[in-house]
């Protein structure tokens, strides 16, 4: 698709204006990812449903029980089993075709596999469904933040992908409290309760895959096959075409253009084989960035974000409420969760990646131990039928996991899907960011298989689980994850130059290289003007220079 011929967002739209727009298409394929998350939720609760799977069943007082917590949990995984292969599939498709055409074939996947879903007639139709319906998410989930993250300033990236993530929990409130509507459709006992939501989603892939054709390509994956003019031509629209926005693409252009060179010279293997053990890899060190990225999304479910999001009404009722109070309870979390995500908007471009996941983690951890604890105190209440102090320690603990899901929200729920989208080399960085969603499938579906076993076996204990898991990530961070922010994706091949695989010696390393490679950070100024980094000067006399000198090269 020729970027510069027949209609196009970019040719009607520029700085701004045109990254609104690019945010908004990357916004509804993250609607989707939240709503398809939190659907499932509200499923498992359906009685046609639990009927017709055969995991249980619903008792005299409404509350559904179930029987085969392993069969459960089975449907509700086997989807993350199928976004770990379909993230893979989109890295590699997204690094050959192209971002906005991987982003359509994601769409007509995911659209396949709900229409499967919301048809299913039996458990087994059901597992195969979900696997369909997980692999389009793998592919979206895997180029989406790619190509927001190419396209944006590198002073404002974190913003950028926050914003959508907002947009990624209005995806789990709707799903949530749109089933909580249909449960009270003939008493809920009707199969639109669980099919009607599951069909809900094809509406927002089927306007994905309409749009998106007329959104333009990464400048970077432009760049990266040999497509020049049309790279240039996006810079221009995405920075502007005054004076100022002339000279900041020109710039970024040139890091790019630099940036293809050198990592062409020092890789010369890019399968996902030859990325997990550093084959051919030379001084950019893939194989440590794909460990990086792979634990910090086990982490994020760690956490405990994959319990609450999912059984936090088996939550509640532990501690001390009743099923149609639980519902209500977990419907409100999950708007206040929504809102939380608006201050990681303001922060994470200010305080950096790495200092918001050390307040996450503490505030998490805090949240989750003291959750358990009034669970806990409520369960020996309602035991020793002290109703009224039952009550209390419930609302105490339904207190702490709103707690834990303000706090996640407003930090690690972007940060360990922003890091992979931005630490690899171009030449990878879709398969790389797939390598992310890989860790991130492993994390989700390993917990929700797991979470309804260990809630029936040790009940409460399992939020102790979550609360260690949040102590652990604090020196994993310190040790092993260098800052990325206000760094532009070409100076963050230099940080991970480093042969030393602790965050101290990468910044040691890094201030090292820049000087030694000057041309590689161009455009890394702060703020938004272009300095030279060898003179400090203005972009006027050294970009000129600089930009014939990139001609020549390419």
């Amino acid at each position: 698709m020729d970027q510069m011929k027949g209609f196009r967002i970019a040719a009607k739209y520029e700085k701004h204006k045109l990254l609104f727009a690019i945010n908004c298409v990357a916004a509804l394929s993250i609607f989707f990812f939240g709503y398809d998350q939190g659907m499932m939720g509200g499923v498992n609760n359906a009685k046609d449903y639990i009927d017709l799977m055969g995991f249980g069943y619903v008792n005299d007082a409404g509350d559904p029980v179930v029987t085969n917590s392993l069969l459960q949990g089975g449907i509700v995984s086997v989807y993350y089993l199928g976004t770990l292969f379909g993230c893979l599939l989109g890295g590699w498709v997204g690094d050959k075709i192209g971002r906005v055409r991987t982003i359509a074939l994601g769409a007509v996947w995911a659209i396949l596999g709900a229409t499967l879903q919301c048809s299913a007639q039996n458990h087994n139709w059901m597992i195969c469904a979900r696997a369909v319906n997980g692999i389009g998410t793998g592919i979206l989930n895997a180029i989406v933040p790619v190509w927001a993250t190419e396209t944006a300033e590198h002073t404002s990236r974190g913003q950028f992908i926050a914003i959508e993530f907002t947009l990624n929990i209005f995806g789990v409130v709707v799903a949530y409290w749109l089933e909580f509507g249909l449960s009270y459709v003939d008493g809920g006992n009707s199969a639109i309760r669980w099919r009607f939501p599951i069909a809900f989603q094809i509406l927002p892939l089927l306007v994905l895959f309409a749009i998106v054709w007329v959104f333009p390509e990464s400048p970077r994956w432009l760049a990266k096959v040999g497509r020049d003019e049309e790279a240039r031509y996006i810079l221009g629209r995405l920075r502007g075409e005054d004076a100022e926005g002339a000279a900041k693409a020109d710039a970024e252009f040139h890091d790019i253009k630099n940036s293809v060179i050198h990592e062409r010279k020092t890789a010369g293997r890019n399968s996902y084989y030859s990325m997990l053990f550093g084959i051919g890899s030379g001084k950019l060190h893939t194989a440590r960035r794909v460990q990086l990225v792979i634990w910090l999304q086990i982490m994020q479910e760690w956490v405990g974000i994959a319990g609450v999001t999912v059984y936090a009404p088996t939550i509640f009722r532990i501690a001390g409420f009743g099923g149609e109070k639980s519902q209500w309870i977990s419907g409100l979390n999950n708007i206040f969760y929504m809102f939380s995500t608006l201050i990681c908007v303001f922060t994470l471009d200010r305080i950096g990646r790495r200092y918001t996941l050390y307040w996450g983690s503490v505030g998490q951890g805090i949240a989750m131990f003291l959750a358990g604890g009034m669970s806990r105190l409520g369960i020996n209440a309602t035991a020793a039928g002290d109703t009224a102090a039952a009550g209390s320690y419930g609302i105490a603990a339904a207190s702490f996991v709103y707690l834990f899901t303000f706090v996640f929200g407003a930090t690690w729920l972007t940060v360990p899907w922003l890091y992979p989208a931005e630490i690899f080399p171009l030449e990878v960085r879709a398969k790389g960011n797939a390598w992310g969603v890989v860790g991130w499938s492993i994390g989700n579906g390993w917990l929700t298989l797991l979470c309804p076993v260990m809630f029936n076996a040790i009940g409460e204990k399992t939020l102790y689980i979550f609360g260690a898991c949040n102590i652990i990530t604090i020196p994993m961070v310190w040790a092993l994850y260098p800052e990325t922010n206000q760094r532009t994706l070409e100076e963050i091949d230099l940080l991970f130059e480093s042969d030393s695989p602790w965050a101290w010696a990468a910044e040691r390393d890094f201030a090292k290289l820049k000087e030694e490679n000057p041309d590689l950070v161009y455009a890394a100024s702060r703020g938004n003007s272009v300095v030279d980094p060898e003179a400090g000067l203005k972009n006027s006399e050294a970009l000129d220079s600089r930009t014939e000198m990139a001609k020549i090269e390419a």
